[in-house]
Order: structure tokens, then C-alpha cells, then sequence
């Protein structure tokens, strides 16, 4: 059974080559990114059940 694996092969994708990512351009000015304040959801209250009548 190992032989006929072996002939078949794998269904997985063959891996990619590894290195180093390119990242920021030579002579490119670093600029920060805009922060913009966070944005909080209001806490909703608890609905109040009604009165039942007896």
C-alpha cells in the first residue's frame, strides 16, 4: 500500500520559496498613520416588563 502512495503523490500545493518581504521602499519618508478616537457603543438599558394584572 506504501508503494502505490508513493506513486500517486500528494493532493497537497507544493511550498513556496521563503525570503524576505520587501517591506518600506529605500528613501521613503516613514510618515505615522492617522489615529482617529475610538468609538464606544452606547449601553442600552433593561427593558422594563410591564405591570400584570392579577
Amino acid at each position: 500500500m506504501g508503494g502505490v502512495l508513493g506513486a500517486i503523490g500528494t493532493p497537497a500545493v507544493a511550498p513556496k520559496p521563503r525570503g524576505k518581504s520587501p517591506g518600506w521602499t529605500t528613501g521613503k519618508p516613514r510618515v505615522r498613520r492617522i489615529r482617529y478616537p475610538i468609538v464606544k457603543k452606547a449601553t442600552t438599558k433593561p427593558k422594563k416588563e410591564p405591570a400584570r394584572s392579577a
